[in-house]
């Protein structure tokens, strides 16, 4: 019982004001409290503080924002209540309780409160703004340009009011009011960012001799400003005069002031949205432009990869790989670097590079998708081994991850047919199957291979065909399908699978051809069997190294 009540005094002296302090300065320790994160230990010295000295505003005032932190909504709102009860004419109380409202989506209420804030603290310019924000948030258009008309009679015509005053009048489609408002301020100020804006207004209306005016005023204000030198370059672009187009652009590359983010943007953009032709036709000024660019910025990421990127999509291949490769050796941190040149290094079939890269990065990033790509590079060089070896990991790593064990087994029946072993090979198909029934890729090549061997045909016809149900376009599946039907001398019943084939890739093929003619052949249609015969022929003629 002693111990208890021991623990209890503990307890209390943790959070309460110290015996002999006075409010002010209990006060101050549990905001430096506060301050430092923790909320907690505040709010309960607070609350003590509030049975204390229940007339100080102060505290309800810091009570409420702890309540706040800790999720106490309720109970902060009526702290907080209490504290502008005692003192009415405090600013930071009344606004409190406005973005309380706000947070809570009570708009009207903080509305409310902000609009009496307005019209109570007329000298405080922020409140304007925020009732301003709360006003475009909720789309009260009308709401606010009267705000904004308050605010130009106040403290006069801005740039930051008639730019806002356009975004509200576009949004409620009147435009080109917007653009009046704009052009009568420019009569009265110049202002590149103003230029700017009517510049991008009649550049999207196709106004372009106006567009090109209008630039031309902002630079001639500054030089350096971006949005106008982008803006002069669209003009020049939609005009086809190239050269002046690279010539306003060089500054933008070249500039150390301009971000590298920002020039990768544009890069970025430019690749997709360009007609490839245009990018072939003037091919020596847009690699000028990722030159320039990679000079000033010679270590950016992001800018490595687009050089990549850029190389790649304008059909130089080769020159592409080095930027990937730099970006990834650069930024070995950096997974998506890495896995860009993993993916270059498979589009090129660079079996043994991506082999390399993909173990290293499956070491350092430990993500399984590099496994897939080692895999994938072990397959084409026949290192069978390698891939059974990846996959008894990959089962023993991740026991209960069906999806992965699922590919795993089928991978390591691949490879084991692959090597001969169908015995192996048929007790991995089998043990996939025993995960998902329904898997159409064991099911195809279980079916086939059993096919190949002419045994258990009925077992491969019913796993070939839950393959066709399943994907009834799918132009290998068919074909295994079509061929395990001759196989058992359906070749009538066989000829609309390998037909529907042809539709769908078939053709791509040179053993679903081959397949194909002798099914052909065998219903008495030699001449048309020639034909596809020579169409495998062309096919293996033009895969051969």
């Amino acid at each position: 019982m002693k111990k208890f009540a021991l623990a209890l005094l503990v307890c209390f002296f943790s959070v309460a004001p110290a015996i002999g302090q006075s409010v002010e300065s209990n006060l101050i320790d549990a905001v430096t409290l506060y301050g430092n994160g923790q909320v907690v230990r505040a709010r309960d010295i607070l609350q003590t503080l509030s049975k204390a000295a229940p007339g100080n505003d102060a505290v309800w005032y810091y009570l409420a924002q702890t309540q706040w932190q800790t999720s106490d909504a309720e109970q902060a709102e009526a702290s907080l209540k209490k504290a502008i009860a005692l003192d009415s004419t405090n600013y930071w109380y009344r606004r409190l309780l406005g973005r309380m409202y706000l947070a809570q989506n009570r708009i009207d209420e903080g509305e409310g409160q902000y609009e009496a804030l307005v019209k109570a603290f007329p000298d405080k310019n922020s409140i304007v703004y925020e009732l301003l924000d709360i006003y475009l948030a909720q789309k009260e258009y009308d709401k606010a340009l009267s705000t904004l008309s308050e605010i130009e009679r106040q403290r006069g015509l801005s740039e930051e009011v008639v730019r806002t005053r356009y975004d509200v009048l576009s949004a409620m489609g009147r435009q080109e009011e917007g653009v009046q408002e704009l052009e009568k301020f420019n009569t009265q100020y110049s202002s590149p960012t103003i230029l700017s804006m009517l510049g991008d207004y009649y550049l999207a209306d196709f106004a372009d001799s106006l567009a090109q005016a209008r630039y031309t005023e902002a630079l001639s204000l500054d030089s350096s400003y971006v949005p106008a030198i982008l803006g002069m370059s669209e003009v020049y672009r939609h005009m086809r005069r190239y050269k002046d187009y690279f010539q306003t652009l060089d500054p933008f590359f070249t500039s150390e002031d301009i971000p590298a983010a920002t020039k990768n943007m544009y890069l970025s953009n430019m690749m997709r949205s360009l007609d490839p032709k245009i990018l072939q036709l003037h091919r020596e000024g847009f690699d000028r432009f990722v030159t320039e660019t990679l000079e000033t910025h010679p270590a950016d990421s992001s800018l490595l990869a687009t050089a990549g990127s850029y190389y790649y999509s304008t059909g130089r291949e080769a020159e592409a790989g080095p930027w990937f490769r730099k970006a990834a050796d650069e930024y070995p941190e950096s997974l998506g670097q890495t896995a860009t040149y993993v993916q270059y290094l498979s589009l090129q079939k660079d079996w043994k590079a991506l082999r390399e890269r993909s173990m290293a990065a499956f070491d350092h990033f430990g993500e399984l998708a590099f496994l897939d790509y080692a895999n994938m590079a072990n397959y084409e060089l026949e290192d069978y081994d390698a891939i059974i070896t990846n996959c008894e990991y990959l089962l023993k790593t991740h026991p209960k991850d069906k999806k992965l064990c699922l590919s795993a087994w089928s991978m390591m029946g691949d490879a084991y047919y692959s090597m001969g072993d169908s015995g192996q090979a048929f007790k991995a198909y089998d043990k996939a199957l025993r995960l998902d029934p329904s898997y159409a890729p064991v099911l195809n090549n279980y079916a086939y291979y059993l096919s190949v061997q002419g045994k258990k045909l009925k077992k491969a016809y019913n796993m070939s065909k839950k393959t066709v149900e399943a994907e009834p376009d799918n132009a290998t599946y068919l074909d295994t399908f079509a061929w395990i039907l001759h196989l058992m001398g359906k070749d009538l019943e066989a000829k609309p699978f390998f037909k529907h084939a042809m539709l769908y890739g078939g053709k791509e093929s040179a053993v679903i051809l081959r397949h194909y003619a002798t099914v052909l052949e065998v219903l008495g249609e030699p001449e048309t069997a020639q034909v596809y015969r020579n169409m495998a022929t062309r096919l293996e003629a033009q895969e051969q190294p």
